[in-house]
């Protein structure tokens, strides 16, 4: 396993992060066999950081770490996320101390290395999202996580840097946050560089040079593309993300990707890993999983290291033509 600093928190987190959400499902769906012998595997390839969220299962994720992980004697560092209501912005700090108290319940724990707000970021609050003033206003979430942070229940917060990315780059560039969440994989690019006129799909603007220049820890998630990227089957639990965007087009680029590239590079799992990590303002990438050799291929990958440059050339020509 290899290493990357963790932006100002300044820890050494592996290279890959185990994340317990419902996208890969294992720690959800899998029987407790299977849990364990993933657990097992990360834990033996140096896995260091597993993410998870009161959202994942409705809890049941949460549940199933605060045995999983005692029981394989693993002691990672440790994240889950809360959302909030906006309609209820009169007590924002108290519905985050709310959720994390049911989280670490779950969890068996008494605190968490980051908690993680995950609801989009958007110009106005509709659904499940808020806005800049809900994030960085007056008992906004800022202040409620600098609250608990305070009470020692939590190390480091976080968010979770999808919607519009001014708003995301402002929330950011607050250095009210030690971490965020950042959407970015080979098919969307859009985070970490500028994207020629022809490509398609919800453009991030460079989120991640803002998260660069402000020292905040890049957490690379949906690195797959709801494993789109990854595999050609589907579950039916892949869920999208990002705006302008939707399953048939993500799986015409991922099929002109693997055309181009062939089989040179590893597994379709692992190119898509290899490309995160040829990135150096990555901090982490989050992975889902599915099965047991899932987690054996990610650690692989690492071993394996950054894309080579002729690789990322060719991507780089598969984007001025959004692909062919």
């Amino acid at each position: 396993m290899k290493y990357r600093l963790f932006g100002r928190a300044g820890l050494s987190v592996s290279e890959i992060v185990f994340g317990g959400g419902r996208v890969g499902g294992i720690v959800i769906y899998a029987d407790d066999d299977v849990r364990r012998e993933a657990i097992r595997i990360a834990r033996d390839g140096g896995v260091n950081w597993v993410d998870t969220a009161a959202a994942y299962g409705e809890g049941k994720s949460e549940e199933a770490l605060c045995w999983l992980l005692p029981e394989a004697g693993h002691k990672p560092y440790i994240s889950t996320k809360f959302s909030v209501d906006p309609s209820l912005p009169e007590d924002i700090p108290g519905q985050i101390e709310q959720s994390l108290g049911e989280s670490l319940k779950r969890l068996g724990r008494k605190s968490v290395t980051l908690l993680q707000m995950h609801n989009r970021i958007e110009l106005t609050a509709e659904g499940r999202a808020i806005t800049v003033d809900h994030v960085l206003g007056k008992n906004g979430v800022a202040d409620g996580l600098d609250r608990l942070r305070a009470k020692g229940v939590i190390g480091f917060q976080g968010i979770t840097a999808l919607g519009d990315p001014t708003c995301c780059k402002e929330v950011i560039a607050s250095g009210r946050f030690d971490s965020a969440q950042v959407y970015h994989n080979l098919l969307n690019p859009s985070a970490a560089r500028a994207m020629p006129p022809a490509w398609t799909g919800q453009n991030f603007e460079g989120l991640m040079t803002t998260c660069h220049e402000n020292n905040v820890a890049v957490m690379n998630i949906r690195v797959f593309a709801a494993s789109v990227i990854a595999a050609e089957e589907r579950t039916g639990r892949e869920g999208i993300l990002t705006k302008e965007t939707d399953i048939e087009s993500e799986e015409r680029k991922a099929r002109a990707v693997f055309d181009a590239l062939g089989d040179e590079h590893g597994t379709r799992a692992q190119v898509a890993l290899r490309f995160a990590l040829s990135n150096p303002m990555v901090s982490c990438v989050v992975i889902g999983v599915a099965e047991t050799f899932h987690v054996e291929e990610a650690i692989a990958a690492v071993d394996m290291g950054p894309l080579p440059q002729s690789a990322l050339d060719t991507l780089d020509k598969l984007y001025e033509t959004d692909f062919g």
